[in-house]
């Protein structure tokens, strides 16, 4: 094909735009992670209380005490809080996967996946939930306890607690 009055850019501009462009690309990907790692702490002594294993209900699975709770590990992974459990009953089950982002005196904010499954809600389908969560403790509960309780599929309010050791 003849260049018909239309200069090429040199190779070497070439080289430079394309530099520059992977340049922007690896700040765009380390502000995206370092904006998932270390959670918020507002509060030391509440971050050191949500590190660790804990009970997991959801007020519809088993008998309502924490004999037959599931269980949630919260893990310091290089920085990163990783939030991850479930409970299984014959009712059904709730699972939770996602990271810490911020820990206060009476809440935490969770991002991630919630997914619920009652046989008697939903059709008893899953269902799940992706985004972002709070959890809080309120007054002398020995709990946080998801403040995001209206079932999105189903016109129910579920009460999913994770317990203080």
């Amino acid at each position: 094909m003849i260049n018909q009055g239309h200069a090429l850019p040199s190779p070497s501009f070439s080289v430079r735009r394309l530099a520059c462009v992977f340049s922007l690309a690896g700040l765009m990907v380390a502000s995206a992670t370092t904006s998932q790692a270390n959670p918020l702490i507002k509060d030391e002594g509440m971050a050191q209380k949500l590190l660790g294993k804990h009970a997991l209900t959801l007020q519809w699975l088993g008998s309502g005490t924490l004999r037959d709770a599931g269980s949630v590990d919260v893990i310091d992974e290089k920085g990163n809080w990783h939030l991850t459990g479930q409970e299984e009953t014959k009712e059904g089950h709730v699972s939770l996967d996602g990271m810490v982002t911020e820990v206060d005196a009476t809440t935490f904010a969770f991002t991630g996946k919630i997914i619920t499954n009652v046989s008697f809600i939903n059709q008893g389908k899953d269902c799940q939930r992706n985004g972002d969560f709070t959890f809080a403790k309120k007054a002398n509960r020995r709990y946080w306890r998801l403040q995001q309780i209206d079932n999105p599929c189903d016109d129910a309010a579920d009460y999913i607690d994770i317990y203080l050791r």
